[in-house]
């Protein structure tokens, strides 16, 4: 079946869920097909980019505000549900931005900011758009000034909203300026989980020379994270999770760690934090995939729960990439197949 969003939309909905109130993200249930609605002070957005972004100049703003998001996206209803919907981070993205909310699989036509004629759903791509949601910021001239993928809690989008509003990205990169920001706060256990299934050192992960037998993951975490804790308890040792784990190479890092040698897929000489540093990484777990021969062909820092990160390893063992597909085409094929089926269960 050909993956458009006339065709999928319908199958989605024998799934959809109503747009109730998300529950807390601690509560929260990434394998919940939701259904999204944006908020009504959304701009109405004739998928002009120029003319968006002129009109927020003209109001005194500092720019645009995209919300890519697709429908049946859990993580994306939880972000409206909490983030879009605190009335204090609301006032202020309102006065600093003008938002538009955008399906990523949309064939519908979009001009750009340069002027190109294009498909929302390629614009995503070139925008970097793999995971659902991804949040984008541009300045006053359509220059991407902050890309945020994944769930992001109302603290956290708030702490970024001050850094698009006090133009730190004209000095340092998000990351740099979240770390001496925010104060570190000790929560749970101070040392690393253990796992039988994570590689001890030394690191030697160099697949240049000699292509691996099976694909490798490389977990970053942190100590004192009660997100790493959750990950651990609710993910990694998830009876669905732990057979497709076993089939791959699986290393855990230290994000913290600057003394532990490593030599990365590509060949790099490094150490865990300063490759933690390179990848941009702003929140953990975080999580790099490579294929046999040493690319890297997956990575987030966003919320992963257990529905995403089947979604995730399939991409991966299936080689999803090889068609040129995002992860998140591959996890809309993988909710087609569950609509489908359940339609068919349906009909028996």
């Amino acid at each position: 079946m050909r993956l458009t969003i006339h065709s999928i939309l319908p199958l989605l909905a024998t799934l959809l869920v109503t747009s109730a109130p998300a529950p807390a993200a601690e509560d929260f249930d990434d394998a919940v097909v939701a259904r999204i609605e944006h908020p009504d002070w959304f701009k109405e957005s004739f998928l002009n980019l120029q003319d968006d972004l002129a009109e927020a100049r003209e109001a005194g703003k500092d720019g645009l505000f995209l919300f890519f998001s697709t429908q049946g996206c859990s993580y994306c209803h939880l972000f409206v549900a909490t983030s879009l919907s605190d009335p204090r981070i609301v006032a202020r993205l309102r006065e600093h931005f003008d938002t538009l909310g955008l399906e990523i699989f949309d064939d519908a036509e979009l001009t750009a900011f340069d002027g190109k004629a294009t498909r929302v759903k390629q614009f995503a791509v070139e925008q970097g758009v793999e995971f659902a949601p991804t949040l984008l910021f541009y300045d006053r001239e359509g220059r991407l000034i902050l890309r945020l993928t994944g769930y992001y809690d109302p603290e956290r989008f708030d702490q970024a909203l001050d850094y698009v509003i006090g133009r730190h990205y004209q000095q340092e990169p998000f990351r740099a300026w979240l770390a001496h920001e925010t104060a570190a706060a000790p929560q749970g256990d101070a040392n690393l989980i253990a796992d039988p299934l994570f590689a001890a050192p030394p690191y030697a992960l160099d697949r240049t020379q000699m292509p691996a037998q099976r694909p490798l993951l490389v977990i970053f975490e942190v100590p004192a994270c009660p997100h790493c804790e959750r990950f651990h308890e609710e993910v990694l040792r998830d009876p669905d999770v732990r057979p497709l784990l076993a089939g791959m190479d699986l290393v855990r890092l230290d994000a913290t760690d600057r003394t532990t040698p490593v030599l990365t897929p590509g060949g790099e000489r490094t150490t865990p934090a300063d490759w933690s540093e390179q990848q941009g990484f702003t929140q953990y777990p975080a999580l790099v995939f490579f294929e046999e021969g040493g690319a890297q062909v997956l990575e987030t820092d966003a919320l992963v729960l257990k529905s995403r990160m089947l979604n995730s390893l399939g991409f991966v063992a299936e080689r999803a990439y090889d068609k040129g597909w995002t992860y998140q085409r591959y996890a809309r094929s993988r909710a087609v197949a569950k609509s489908a089926a359940a339609r068919e269960q349906g009909g028996e």
